[in-house]
């Protein structure tokens, strides 16, 4: 019986002696990753990786504010007198946005859009980007009125997003009701008046008259659209910096 017992104490010893291995590598990697925390490069990183992950709406609405606002500022420096800071802006924004007067706002003037009352060449077109106004008429903003619309709700859904997401879960939007109700309006109203004003320059008496769409459906349709990439686009956001943060906290502390 004495060796049977002690076959059994052997036995089991040695079924625990894995279990003390695993324990020793956990503890190695722990001390190692909290080797690696200390040095000052790694600890900056991660603390700026973390702060983003916590601030990450934050900064979005932010970023997208001041870009909004970017757009908007021109017309009152050129209001004021301020016409080369006013051309900085304009210069900018023209990389992003085709800036035609005829489909942009308007500030300072006696109407707030100025949309085409007759078809004209693209030709003409591109030669009245550099138009921004007068005293009489008032002066466009930097960016066009589909997408101000776009902008703005994106800034109006995000700053919702982030004081929802404090109370509830937010889940994405189904991507088949983005595409219907975000991306399909937009496509109709832009695209047929692309491809309406192709066809009328290309091959002359097809057409008329090109469709010319109104401030109020590129308006409608580019807050659609905006609101869409903050309710398929946010929720993703958040859950990938939750589990960031998640990490962080577990692995460093």
């Amino acid at each position: 019986m004495g060796g049977g017992m002690g076959s059994e104490s052997l036995g089991a010893e040695k079924q625990e002696a894995p279990d003390a291995e695993a324990i020793l590598r956990e503890t190695q990697r722990r001390l190692e990753a909290r080797r690696a925390s200390r040095q000052p490069g790694v600890v900056r990183l991660q603390r700026a990786v973390y702060w983003l992950a916590r601030h990450w709406v934050s900064l979005t609405n932010t970023v997208i504010a001041l870009y909004l606002f970017g757009a908007i500022l021109p017309a009152p420096l050129m209001h004021a007198g301020y016409t080369d800071a006013a051309a900085l802006f304009y210069r900018f924004y023209r990389g992003f946005c085709h800036q035609y007067p005829f489909r942009s706002w308007f500030l300072f003037g006696e109407a707030a859009a100025y949309p085409l009352r007759e078809p004209i060449p693209i030709i003409e077109m591109n030669r009245l980007r550099s138009f921004v106004g007068n005293a009489h008429l008032g002066y466009k903003l930097a960016l066009c009125q589909r997408d101000i619309a776009i902008y703005s709700a994106m800034l109006i859904g995000g700053l919702a997003y982030g004081i929802v997401r404090r109370w509830r879960r937010i889940p994405p939007l189904p991507l088949w009701l983005y595409f219907a109700f975000g991306i399909m309006p937009m496509m109709l109203d832009g695209g047929i008046q692309w491809l309406s004003y192709a066809i009328w320059q290309l091959f002359p008496g097809v057409l008329s008259q090109p469709f010319e769409t109104i401030p109020q459906l590129r308006t409608l349709t580019g807050a659609l659209f905006g609101l869409g990439v903050i309710g398929l686009g946010y929720p993703y956001l958040g859950e990938y910096f939750d589990e960031v943060k998640q990490t962080l906290s577990k692995r460093y502390a």
